[in-house]
């Protein structure tokens, strides 16, 4: 069985006042350009192509019966719970401590499924998705291996190390979340 490969739209660069491209918007049709991205791309197709070779998980993961794919959905997840656990920082009480480092955890564990969606999303995106998406996932990562240095340092009772961790994968966090939200946009069509 082929896999279809589905080409986004090109995003309009253009702002809708007729002004210039915006800074973020042409550094992202950069990416899409960037031959260097290629290696990773073909690295990881084979492995994501057998996430969706099976069409009955294929149309759950992207979302066929409810229109929504389950990567979007599962993304609240991981960011929910380390947004959480910051406010929960501003608090130096024994309960919310307790209660940030279970959640810098929860996100740490519900970046695994997290990923597989996004995996998913990729395997059938075309070639300049499919290049933002690796530097997106690269992102991603990066945090993720962040917030479980945050985890752990939490654990061992360096809150404080655990915190500064944690400010700075969201900072991280946020750079890889404007990127999914280009790609989300570009699968929606690039409606302005």
């Amino acid at each position: 069985m082929e896999l279809r490969q589905l080409e986004f739209p090109v995003l309009q660069l253009r702002r809708g006042d007729g002004g210039a491209t915006s800074p973020f918007r042409r550094f992202m049709g950069r990416l899409e350009r960037l031959d260097a991205l290629d290696t990773p791309v073909n690295a990881a197709r084979p492995l994501a192509g057998r996430l969706v070779q099976n069409e009955r998980l294929r149309n759950v993961l992207h979302g066929e019966a409810t229109g929504i794919p389950l990567h979007v959905i599962f993304t609240d997840a991981p960011f929910g719970a380390w947004f959480m656990a910051m406010f929960l920082d501003l608090y130096s009480d024994t309960g919310s401590q307790r209660a940030a480092t279970r959640l810098v955890g929860f996100g740490v564990i519900t970046a695994a499924p997290t990923a597989l969606t996004g995996w998913a999303e990729w395997a059938l995106a075309g070639r300049q998705t499919q290049r933002i998406g690796v530097v997106h996932a690269g992102l991603n990562a990066t945090a993720v291996l962040i917030f479980a240095g945050s985890w752990a340092a939490r654990l061992r009772g360096r809150r404080r190390l655990g915190v500064r961790l944690a400010r700075f994968g969201a900072i991280v966090l946020v750079a890889g979340g404007f990127m999914g939200g280009y790609l989300a946009r570009a699968r929606r069509g690039g409606s302005s």
